[in-house]
C-alpha cells in the first residue's frame, strides 16, 4: 500500500476546491503525509481566508504567504521549512498563468510583457522552488509538477501557456539530472482537461473537456483525485526508479491520432 507517513510534502497552488492541487492535497494527507500549504497573498487577504478554510481538515502544519515572483518570499517560505520540520520529502508544483489577452488571438500579437509572466509565473517558478528545497531534501525527496499536452501539440486558446508548458516540461528533464545524485527525482503530470479556475481563462474549455469525454480511450476525463494518486504514487517510495518523466494522466488521450 501507498504511504508517505513521515513524509514532509509543501503543496503550491491551490485557489479552491477545484484546484488540481486540492486534490493531490487530499491524496497526500490520506497516504499520510505532513503538509505544508501556501497561498498567494493578496491585500484583502481573499485567498488566504478562502484556502485556510479549505485545507483545515487536512490539518497542515505550515500554512504560508508564497508569491513566486518574490523572491524574498521564496526564501521565507523554505526558512520556516528549515525552521519547522528540518527537511522536506515532496514538493508539489501546481503554478501556472498567462494573461487573457495571451491565450486568443494570433499566436505572433503577444505582448512581451505576457509573453515574459507566463514563462516566470508557469515554468520558472519550478526552478526557483526546487533551488530553494534542494539543500532541505537531505534525505532524498520528490518533485512534482503540473503540465498539459498544449505543451506539445497545438491547443486552440492556449498559445502562450503552451510555450510555458514546454519550457516546463525542459525543466522537468534538466532539473531530474540536477537532482538525480542527491536522490531526489523530479517529474510531471500531464493531466486530461479538468474545469478549474485556472482552466476557465481559456476559451472552449467544456469543448475541450467533451471532445476527450468522446475520444479519449476511457471515454471519459479525470477527476482532481486521479490526478492526486498519481502524484501520491511519484512522492511515494514505489515510484523510486522514476524520474525526469511526464506521465499522462487524461484517460488515454494522449495517444489517439483523431
Amino acid at each position: 500500500m501507498l504511504d508517505l507517513t513521515g513524509k514532509n510534502a509543501l503543496v503550491t497552488g491551490i485557489a479552491n476546491n477545484r484546484s488540481i492541487a486540492w486534490g493531490i492535497a487530499q491524496q497526500l494527507h490520506k497516504a499520510g503525509a505532513n503538509l505544508g500549504v501556501t497561498y498567494l497573498p493578496d491585500e484583502k487577504g481573499r485567498f488566504e481566508k478562502k484556502v485556510a478554510e479549505l485545507v483545515e481538515p487536512l490539518q497542515p502544519t505550515l500554512f504560508l504567504p508564497c508569491d513566486v515572483q518574490n523572491e524574498a518570499q521564496i526564501q521565507a517560505t523554505f526558512e520556516a521549512i528549515r525552521e519547522k520540520w528540518g527537511r522536506l520529502d515532496c514538493l508539489i508544483h501546481c503554478l501556472a498563468f498567462a494573461s487573457k489577452e495571451s491565450l486568443s488571438g494570433d499566436f505572433s500579437s503577444v505582448s512581451r510583457q505576457d509573453f515574459t509572466q507566463a514563462i516566470e509565473i508557469s515554468a520558472y517558478s519550478l526552478i526557483s522552488l526546487s533551488r530553494a528545497a534542494k539543500p532541505l531534501m537531505t534525505e532524498g525527496g520528490s518533485i512534482v509538477t503540473l503540465t498539459y499536452l498544449g505543451g506539445v501539440r497545438v491547443i486552440p486558446n492556449y498559445n502562450t501557456m503552451g510555450i510555458a508548458k514546454a519550457a516546463l516540461e525542459m525543466n522537468v528533464r534538466y532539473l531530474a539530472s540536477e537532482l538525480g545524485p542527491q536522490q531526489v527525482r523530479v517529474n510531471g503530470i500531464s493531466a486530461g482537461p479538468i474545469r478549474t479556475l485556472a482552466s476557465s481563462a481559456v476559451g472552449g474549455i467544456l469543448d475541450m473537456i467533451h471532445h476527450v469525454e468522446t475520444v479519449a480511450p476511457l471515454r471519459r476525463t479525470v477527476t482532481q483525485g486521479e490526478v492526486g494518486n498519481t502524484a501520491a504514487f511519484l512522492c511515494s517510495d514505489l515510484a523510486s526508479g522514476i524520474t525526469g518523466q511526464i506521465l499522462y494522466v487524461d484517460a488515454g488521450y494522449e495517444i489517439m491520432g483523431m
